[in-house]
């Protein structure tokens, strides 16, 4: 009993280690990744077709690898950054590439929310590029990013899941390695158990903050 507890708690670790850093990481390449596809679009701030379009391009063939494939495709990558292939620290490289073109989108399309109205008034009133980034779509955007940095997190936490198929660590890798390849259906259920709490947690950590969020921009408006 002692054994299987530490297994988890060792697997826990490292799947939220893998989980928030990766996450992060991604965050920091995928959201000025979906700004600049925002202020590039038509009509906008930094209106650029043609480097819209190639950002795009781009995104959409970094969304259409499944991710497994992508993972493996990435480990030397992981190789020269790291020194190895296995373990958490090595599944944070693909683990955040995977994500960055993902929330790209994501951060695109929350933006892509704001009013117009209100973007038309800063562009009059001379507003940079940069400027209508900061001050005007990520203060109006802000509950639909919390909502997205929500399922970033779930979405990422299923990845660390399949990078523990090639040797990451973490719940999936204890889940197959011993839950599935042993036949040990205790530890099977508790990985899956672990897995649905910290999807629970996450959803409603982050619809929480959304709705706080909301109130006290209804408030101040």
């Amino acid at each position: 009993m002692n054994q299987l507890v530490d297994m988890l708690l060792t697997g826990l670790e490292d799947t939220l280690y893998m989980t928030f850093l990766s996450a992060a990481i991604g965050l920091a390449i995928g959201l000025p990744l979906g700004a600049i596809l925002t202020i590039t679009s038509k009509g906008h701030a930094l209106e650029s077709p043609r480097l819209n379009r190639t950002l795009g391009a781009v995104v959409n063939m970094g969304r259409s690898f499944p991710s497994l494939i992508l993972i493996i495709l990435l480990l030397p990558l992981s190789r020269l950054i790291v020194g190895t292939t296995l373990g958490p620290t090595a599944a944070l490289v693909p683990l955040s590439v995977e994500m960055a073109p993902f929330i790209g989108r994501i951060t695109e399309n929350a933006f892509k929310e704001v009013e117009k109205g209100k973007i038309e008034a800063a562009l009059a009133m001379g507003t940079g590029p940069w400027a209508m980034v900061c001050k005007i779509l990520v203060p109006e955007a802000l509950p639909s990013l919390v909502r997205g940095v929500t399922l970033i997190l779930i979405s990422t936490l299923g990845l660390t899941a399949i990078a523990g198929c090639i040797g990451a660590g973490g719940l999936g890798s204890l889940a197959i390695r011993y839950g599935y390849q042993r036949f040990r259906t205790d530890i099977m259920f508790a990985t899956v158990s672990l897995l649905i709490l910290l999807v629970t947690a996450i959803q409603l950590t982050g619809n929480r903050v959304a709705r706080r969020i909301g109130r006290r921009r209804h408030v101040y408006e």
